[in-house]
């Protein structure tokens, strides 16, 4: 069984707007206040106190409004967090589970699907206490797929999405991937990548494109009431603050749509995908003076789409160590140059008499380490 989930547009009613409101703030106060009781227990008895959302029902009686499977998610989402910062594959950067705050925290909440209390339509999607939602529904499940869960969800911009979750049994998929049919990734800031070839991947630099656009509305909001600190936001900062918000996510939409595209037809292109396992947020963050064009770039996002739409595809994507030396190596005699750890050199000159790009080079390199690698798996298999 396999897991897939789509997201769709969703137009509420104002009633139905209030209610997810309503919920998203009742998720909110119970993730808080279970929160609150963990840490307080672990102060009085040196252990962390199991609690659930029906401690609190008789104290805020508004809880009993919402979907009580939301509020049955927050508890799981809480003790995931808990495993994550405390448990055995705990991952160096999880940190201890914050309180949420009701201005920066995501709006959204999740609830099961029981007996069909989860349910889509032609044109709705119909979800607990709330009803049907009218909803686009731009592409329909097969009937063989089984609702697991949704997630009701609202963006910085105001608008609703619903996420459904499925539960999809495996086909069997009789493709043999063809190790011969192979390609080579270079990571590349200007332009996403650099293939064994020397063709440049097209990314466009969405947030570079509309940064001047997104000045000027973020400079009119910073003069209006309620830009500072504890002043009272005037309706007219409200709607400048949507204006603003709806640039950005159209600049994620834009990066979005784009990196689907070039994953899309690379997976259906090559058999085959190596790739440097890079960590995008540490470059992005290492003072190279160019963090704003790593997140941009969307590598990291590029990545994961690859991973998933070869998997589907029966296809390899394989993942060279972030380490390997792929700019230094020359592809044609093995030496190693050291110089090229300097990144303003962009061409490698190699004694051999080979002269190449820097880029074209380490994706050939990536691929020979990668085929490498697969060929090792094969072999232990």
């Amino acid at each position: 069984m396999t897991n897939r989930a789509i997201k769709y547009r969703a137009y509420p009613t104002t009633e139905q707007s209030v209610m997810f409101t309503k919920t998203f703030g009742c998720c909110r106060k119970v993730w808080n206040l279970m929160l609150a009781d963990k840490i307080e227990s672990y102060k009085s008895t040196g252990k962390f106190v199991t609690v659930t959302p029906a401690k609190y029902k008789k104290d805020y009686l508004y809880l009993k409004e919402v979907d009580s499977l939301a509020l049955a998610n927050v508890q799981l989402n809480l003790q995931s967090a808990f495993k994550n910062c405390f448990g055995k594959s705990r991952k160096k950067n999880n940190g201890f589970p914050k309180f949420k705050s009701a201005k920066r925290s995501r709006k959204s909440y999740t609830t099961n699907n029981q007996h069909g209390t989860v349910a889509i339509n032609d044109n709705s999607i119909r979800l607990p206490k709330i009803g049907h939602v009218k909803t686009v529904i731009h592409r329909k499940p097969n009937d063989s797929w089984i609702v697991k869960s949704a997630t009701v969800s609202q963006e910085s911009d105001g608008k609703f999405y619903i996420s459904v979750l499925f539960e999809i049994a495996d086909s069997k998929n009789t493709y043999v991937a063809d190790t011969n049919n192979c390609i080579g990734l270079d990571y590349a800031s200007d332009g996403l990548y650099v293939d064994n070839n020397g063709n440049v991947g097209t990314n466009h630099k969405y947030y570079h494109e509309s940064h001047d656009k997104l000045a000027k509305s973020q400079r009119r909001l910073s003069r209006m009431q309620g830009s500072k600190k504890h002043e009272i936001k005037s309706n007219n900062y409200l709607k400048q603050l949507r204006k603003v918000n709806k640039i950005h996510r159209h600049i994620a939409n834009q990066r979005l749509d784009n990196l689907h595209k070039i994953s899309t037809e690379i997976a259906n292109q090559y058999d085959v995908v190596c790739v440097e396992s890079l960590n995008m947020k540490s470059m992005s963050n290492n003072g190279f003076g160019n963090g704003k064009a790593t997140l941009d770039n969307g590598y990291g996002m590029f990545l994961s789409m690859l991973e998933y739409k070869l998997s589907e595809r029966n296809k390899y994507l394989v993942k060279v160590d972030k380490w390997f030396p792929s700019s230094q190596i020359c592809h044609c005699c093995g030496k190693i140059h050291p110089e090229m750890k300097n990144l303003t050199i962009r061409t490698m000159k190699c004694d051999c008499g080979l002269t190449i790009s820097r880029d074209q080079n380490a994706a050939i390199n990536i691929l020979h380490e990668g085929l490498r690698i697969l060929n090792e798996s094969f072999a232990v298999a």
